[in-house]
């Protein structure tokens, strides 16, 4: 049974929003795990008992936007073609998600939720799944003495035995760099501790800069006597991947001895473009008209301030063929009405009817009765374009676009499965297995 998830939803006293209740109950679609036809043909589960001397994998960053949580679904999906039951734990989670599960709510890491209902892993609780949250006055009440250490540490090992004993293989996921969680003592690195756990570093693409930051991450490892397992490189230039993979190998042999690089992964701009419903969390609104294209992904070139004329503004709508996310102003009346009323004469052309606006500043200038009503209208008939409300004056609203960097997300099939087809390839599971102390017998074909 999939649970369900409570998403927080932005209240107005506005008419505009007087529809929207304080908090929508949204119900899980069934996902199906991405698997890759060729891996099919050459992979074979396992039918073995976890080996008592091995060890979890724990998958941390170097910095933030490293690409850890796409790194970590891709681990995930590949352990799964190898082993019939994978488990996965976020030890300390920051961010979390109310969620119902065995008829309660609970909260829980919204990584954990992301993986526990992409990947189906109906033999692990959210309990242990997440067993230890941080949130806001939670670093105060540790300093404080209100949260003990011990209490901490004896969460994190009872949810792993719990998960370890169901589960062939454990995959943990970070939160952050390998320091994140130091003011607690719950750092990755003494989490990893704690777990016996063997240790991923995931860092961006690059050579100088890159090796910079694994180091850095290297010295809390060595520290706390966690061993380092591999090296992921994520984000690198297409063009400078065989280069990238050839001298980071050689960084890792001259400095680190017999760390392995585990994989090298080109970039893929797509996983970093911002989704409708991404600049809804970005600030903190919800679309007004065109709900139903919350999942729609735009780039950063497809933003464009309008200022032109009515004319000139419809002429671009019915003439541009590309996705464009438009940003107006709210005393644009006339901008927000054309973009709502010529949406029936595009909506025959696909591709021109993939367009979205943004009007920014609408708590200085809010809409005109004539617009409401129109909305409301265009709402009812269930014909409306995508329009969403920023509180924000248009220079902070195009920075904030600019500078945002989206995260996968439970609502967001599509791109979580992208990021697995394109990141799963270039890992090698094998030195990984081999690396942790799993052995894999292939008995039977998937």
């Amino acid at each position: 049974m999939n649970p369900s998830i409570i998403v927080p939803r932005t209240v107005s006293r506005r008419r505009l929003l007087s529809r929207v209740s304080c908090c929508t109950l949204i119900r899980h679609r069934s996902t199906t795990r991405p698997l890759c036809e060729e891996d099919d043909e050459k992979i074979s589960r396992s039918r073995i008992t976890r080996n008592p001397s091995s060890s979890p994998v724990y998958v941390a960053a170097t910095r933030q936007h490293v690409g850890k949580t796409s790194t970590s679904l891709a681990l995930l999906s590949g352990l799964q073609k190898r082993f019939d039951r994978v488990g996965f734990m976020k030890p300390v989670g920051q961010q979390s998600l109310t969620v119902e599960e065995d008829g309660k709510m609970v909260n829980a890491d919204k990584d954990a939720v992301l993986v526990k209902h992409h990947f189906k892993l109906g033999h692990l609780k959210y309990k242990d799944i997440s067993p230890v949250l941080i949130p806001k006055g939670y670093t105060r009440n540790y300093l404080d003495g209100k949260i003990r250490l011990e209490d901490q540490e004896a969460l994190v090992n009872n949810a792993y035995k719990a998960i370890s004993g169901t589960s062939e293989i454990v995959l943990c996921e970070g939160t952050g760099h390998c320091a994140v969680g130091s003011i607690v003592h719950a750092s990755n690195a003494q989490v990893a501790k704690w777990l016996d756990a063997k240790m991923i570093l995931v860092a961006n693409g690059g050579l100088g800069n890159t090796f910079d930051e694994l180091e850095l991450n290297k010295v809390l490892c060595d520290k706390e006597g966690v061993d380092i397992c591999g090296v992921i490189i994520n984000k690198v230039q297409p063009e400078k991947l065989e280069q990238t993979r050839h001298y980071i190998t050689k960084a890792l042999d001259l400095h680190w001895g017999g760390v392995p690089l585990l994989g090298c992964v080109p970039d893929r701009p797509f996983l970093g473009h911002p989704a409708l419903s991404d600049l809804e969390r970005l600030f903190q609104t919800k679309l007004i008209t065109g709900e139903e294209h919350r999942l729609r992904h735009y780039t950063v070139k497809d933003v464009k301030i309008v200022a032109t004329s009515l004319q000139v503004f419809l002429h671009t709508l019915r003439t541009d063929p590309s996705r464009s996310l438009y940003v107006c102003h709210a005393s644009r009346n006339d901008i927000l009405l054309g973009f709502l009323l010529d949406h029936p004469l595009r909506k025959k052309n696909k591709k021109l009817n993939e367009c979205a606006l943004v009007v920014t500043g609408t708590d200085e200038y809010p809409l005109s009765e004539q617009v409401l009503d129109i909305i409301h209208g265009m709402n009812d008939s269930e014909s409306a374009p995508p329009v969403l409300l920023a509180p924000f004056p248009t220079n902070e609203v195009m920075d904030r676009i600019h500078h945002y960097t989206p995260k996968l997300n439970f609502e967001d099939a599509s791109r979580a499965t992208t990021a697995v087809n394109h990141y799963e390839p270039h890992i090698d599971f094998d030195m990984l297995l081999d690396r942790t102390g799993h052995s894999v017998k292939a008995d039977h074909d998937p």
